[in-house]
Order: C-alpha cells, then sequence, then structure tokens
C-alpha cells in the first residue's frame, strides 16, 4: 500500500509539472497536508502557507520579512480618539479570483468583509459551524467575541469596526492569517446550493494565487492570479508536493524536483549549504516550543507536580538532539527576540533527585502518562518523536512511567485541544503578529482554553494581567504588565518550556525574491524563478 500511495503522489505531481511544461512553475515541498483550506477555523502554519498565504487576502498586510503592517485589501484607516471604533477604507476594483467552479459578478465590497468577520463572531450565522468539529478557534481564543461589538457597513467601500473596549494589538491583528476576506457572493451560492463544506475545499479569494487542484498528502496545485490587485504574479504556476520526510525533502531539493523546502533536520543544514546549486537563509525565530500539561486532570492540575516534571526533564540534551546548535533552551513563553521578555526569571533547573522529593511530597506515587509527540516538523521542534523518547527516559528515573502517543496532524492538532485530554502534549508556536499578546493571550489566556490554550489553564491573575496590558497603549505599562504574567506563568508552570529556535529556509539558487518572515509563514508573491 506505501509504494502505491507513493507512485500516485510522483503520478500526480508528474502530471501537474507536464501541464506546465511551457509555464514559469515553482515547486515547494511542502511539509504537511493542510487541515482545510478556510483559515478561519485552523491555527496551523502548514494550513496557512497552503489557504491564506496563496489565495486570500486581508484588509492589512504584514510587509515581508517584518511586522510591520501596510493596506491590504483597505487603502487607509483612521481610528476614533478613544480607541474603540476603526474605520477602513476599500480599494476599489479589487476583482476575486474566477475558477472552474465559480465566475464572481462583482468586485470586492463592504459586504465580503462583514460576511468574513460576522460568521466567526456570531453563533447564530448558518457559518458558524458549516465545517463538521470545525470552530473559529483563533478568534475565540483572542475573545473576538466579546471585542467587537459590531462590523458594519457605511457604505460600498468603507466598513466600520466598533469595539467593546480599546485593543492596542487590534490593527496587527486584522493582518492575521484567520483575518482574510472570503467572497459572500460564493459563500451565498453555497449555501443555496447546500455545498456550503465546498467553502473548506474548493477555497476563491482575492490573493496572488488562485486554487487549481488538490490531491490529499500529495500535491496541491495553483496558477498566478491574472487580476490579483498587486499585478500578476511572476510565476506561473505553484505547485505543493506534500513531503512530511525531512530527508525526503532535502533529497528531492537537491534533485532538482522542487526548489525550496522548509525545516530541514539539523543534520542536513550543513550538507544543504555547501551545495553550491542551493542557498540557505537563516534567521532567529519569533518561537516557542512546549510541552503543555492539562491542568484540569489531575494530578497535573497542582502546579508542584508541574514543577517537579519538569525539574526530571533534562532539556539542554533535548535541544542539542534535535537542533544540534541552532536552537536554545527556552525559560519563558515568548522568546527572548521580543520586546517585553523578562530576563530575571530563572528557568527550573534540571534536578532529577529534587524532583523526586517533590512528586512524594505532593502524594504522587507510581504516576504513568502520555506524551504527545507531534507528527511533522515545525521550526520549533523538528523530530517531536526525539524529544518524547528523551522525555520519557529521563522521567523514567524518578519512577514516572511515560507513554508516547501521535496522530496524524490535523487529528492531533483537534484532539490535543479538548479539556479532558489525557497526559502532556508537545506542541509550539511561532508569532503572528509580533506582540506579546500572540503568545500570552493566546495560548495561556482563559478566553482560549479548549483551544489553542492546550494546557487548559485559567489562572485569573495571569490572565488579569494580560487582559489589562492589551487594553492600555502604553509600550512601556504594557511591557510591565507583561513581565508581570512570565512571573505567574513561571510559578505555576502550565508548560514545560523546551526550546527556541533558528529558522532555515534551503532552495534552489534560481530563486529569487523569496523573503523570510518572522511569523515563521512561507509567501510565494513576489518570488520568481530562473528558467
Amino acid at each position: 500500500m506505501k509504494k502505491i500511495s507513493v507512485l500516485l503522489a510522483v503520478t500526480a505531481l508528474a502530471s501537474v509539472m507536464a501541464t506546465s511544461a511551457w509555464s514559469k512553475t515553482l515547486v515547494y515541498c511542502s511539509e504537511g497536508s493542510p487541515e482545510g483550506f478556510d483559515p478561519g477555523i485552523y491555527t496551523a502554519g502548514t494550513t496557512f502557507d497552503a489557504s491564506s498565504r496563496t489565495v486570500y487576502s486581508r484588509l492589512v498586510e504584514f510587509k515581508h520579512g517584518s511586522t510591520e503592517v501596510e493596506p491590504g485589501l483597505a487603502e487607509s484607516w483612521t481610528v476614533s480618539p478613544d480607541g474603540k471604533e476603526y474605520t477602513f477604507k476599500l480599494r476599489k476594483g479589487v476583482k476575486f479570483q474566477t475558477t472552474d467552479y465559480f465566475t464572481p459578478t462583482r468586485d470586492l465590497n463592504a459586504d465580503d468583509v462583514v460576511f468574513s468577520f460576522n460568521r466567526q463572531l456570531k453563533e447564530d450565522s448558518p457559518w458558524a459551524k458549516y465545517v463538521a468539529g470545525g470552530s473559529y478557534e483563533y478568534a475565540a481564543g483572542m475573545g473576538f467575541p466579546t471585542l467587537i461589538k459590531s462590523v458594519d457597513k457605511v457604505d460600498d467601500l468603507t466598513v466600520k469596526f466598533v469595539l467593546n473596549r480599546p485593543e492596542a494589538p487590534f490593527i496587527a491583528d486584522l493582518a492575521m492569517d484567520f483575518a482574510s476576506i472570503l467572497s459572500k457572493e460564493y459563500a451565498d451560492k453555497l449555501q443555496a446550493d447546500k455545498k456550503m463544506e465546498q467553502m473548506n475545499q474548493q477555497p476563491l479569494g482575492t490573493g496572488p494565487f488562485t486554487f487549481v487542484a488538490y490531491q490529499p498528502d500529495a500535491v496541491i496545485r495553483y496558477k498566478a492570479n491574472e487580476t490579483y490587485f498587486k499585478g500578476k504574479e511572476k510565476i506561473d504556476d505553484l505547485v505543493f508536493a506534500i513531503t512530511p520526510d525531512a530527508s525526503v525533502r532535502a533529497q528531492k531539493l537537491k534533485s532538482g524536483e522542487c526548489q525550496i523546502m522548509p525545516y530541514p533536520n539539523a543534520a542536513d543544514i550543513k550538507d544543504l549549504q555547501t551545495d553550491k546549486s542551493l542557498k540557505v537563509l537563516e534567521q532567529a525565530g519569533l518561537n516557542v516550543s512546549y510541552l503543555a500539561y492539562n491542568t484540569l486532570v489531575a494530578p497535573f492540575d497542582k502546579a508542584e507536580v508541574r514543577k517537579a516534571l519538569n525539574m526530571a526533564v533534562d532539556k539542554r540534551a533535548i535541544v542539542d538532539a534535535v537542533f544540534q546548535g541552532s536552537g536554545s533552551v527556552a525559560t519563558n513563553p515568548i522568546p527572548p527576540t521580543m520586546w517585553s521578555y523578562n530576563k530575571d526569571i530563572k528557568d527550573d533547573p534540571y534536578n532529577p533527585e529534587e524532583a523526586k522529593k517533590m512528586l512524594e511530597k505532593a502524594g504522587v506515587k507510581n504516576l504513568s502518562m502520555k506524551i504527545w509527540a507531534m507528527p511533522v516538523s515545525r521550526p520549533y521542534m523538528l523530530n517531536a518523536r526525539r524529544a518524547a523518547e528523551l522525555m520519557q527516559a529521563d522521567l523514567a528515573k524518578i519512577g514516572v512511567k511515560a507513554e508516547i502517543v501521535t496522530y496524524d496532524w490535523a487529528q492531533y492538532l483537534k484532539l490535543s485541544s479538548a479539556k479532558d485530554r489525557d497526559g502532556a502534549a508537545i506542541l509550539g508556536w511561532t508569532g503572528d503578529n509580533g506582540d506579546p499578546d500572540n503568545f500570552l493571550d493566546t495560548l495561556l489566556g482563559c478566553d482560549a482554553v479548549g483551544g489553542n490554550n492546550r494546557a487548559q489553564w485559567c489562572n485569573k491573575e495571569f490572565d488579569g494581567l494580560v487582559k489589562k496590558a492589551k487594553q492600555t497603549a502604553d509600550v512601556k505599562e504594557r511591557t510591565k504588565l507583561y513581565e508581570q504574567a512570565q512571573v505567574v506563568f513561571k510559578r505555576e508552570a502550565p508548560w514545560m518550556t523546551i526550546d527556541h529556535s533558528e529558522e532555515f529556509v534551503p532552495m534552489s539558487t534560481k530563486v529569487s525574491g523569496y523573503v523570510q518572515d518572522p511569523v515563521g509563514v512561507h509567501r510565494f508573491d513576489g518570488v520568481d524563478i530562473a528558467e
């Protein structure tokens, strides 16, 4: 069966390449399959790369290579003196993509913006739960349903957001993937035809590339959007060749089967750097990897137990084994390159003997637990299985029996969010907007329990600090509040912080215009390839 699957994948890719024989084609060896193509209902970077950063656009966008916001579908915006009203002027003449499955009859207007947000905010929207088991996890985790009072159409090219409270990172939040703008006209047609799930299978937006076809776990094909409001891209066809194994991705890159790959094995980086047909981009990642305990389930509901387990694991050994010099041990839940990082916090020391005593004092004996290991490479964790094995061995030394479990990526993300999940899950995060709120509130706030908050940790002291910070415009005051929040986090230990990593993107020397983004996405607008 495995050989047949590989043959099908190769055949599909060959077919795609054949249809593009007379066009300029870029092949990207992606690390995994997308969960779907609606960026509103997912949080994984793999899914965003395949949907929001190819097919869709947003009101505002991040400039390539930075977290600075620039106009997108909105050409300008104003903010009321009290910080509660944001009014956006939309670009005139922006076209939605024409595909085999839908032909738009009008340009982008305010109705599309209102629809794109209200479906995520209103529980009575027919689109609230149109995908089985899906939810607008990101919007909910960031508190948008309580933050946004209304999204109002002022006229065809003007939209006003009315907030219930000031929100310092609001503009940056709107540049994030979940805030992508969909076509209301397309949505209305799908709803009338009772084919709403097609929105998640056959996307349609205003972005640089038009979706063509997807063979699950094998190939995604796009073509340049001829009517893109920023101008047609230089490459004609974009292909995602889905290749979960990092070593296989590297082999494909070296052989010329693809021109860009993400997340190389640490052991392969030197070889890739010395290959004269390749170049390897590198930068410090705005990321963190962690082991999230389920704090709703005993004995992980006790901070002293979580602290003991943290002290039992040699994190330096994990970072050395997995990253081989391209990562650093994490102390805090935000990376040291981010403003408000609290340098005064000391990490839990590696001390197995003391960890064993702490468990005994907490009345915990013969503890058995599960360690969830991600099935895919991510920038913040290149090999979760190896990390889990090292944790397992360390925990055994203090009498804790750990079983390693995993699932396919989509299931892993879904099941790890469950409030009754057993054990602790290896996960991680790359910042989406350069603001500490995107880590501290999005991953650890009370609003995110059951979603991005995989620790299911709702601490009122911590939550109060981060909520106050996001309503404060003064950066110095926000910094103080976030520093205090990090103290509470370290004291309560809902996570074992593991690492912050360097990010590497190997590619063919024929590729030009590709820029690494601090928010960890892979963008292909502006990219070219020599023939």
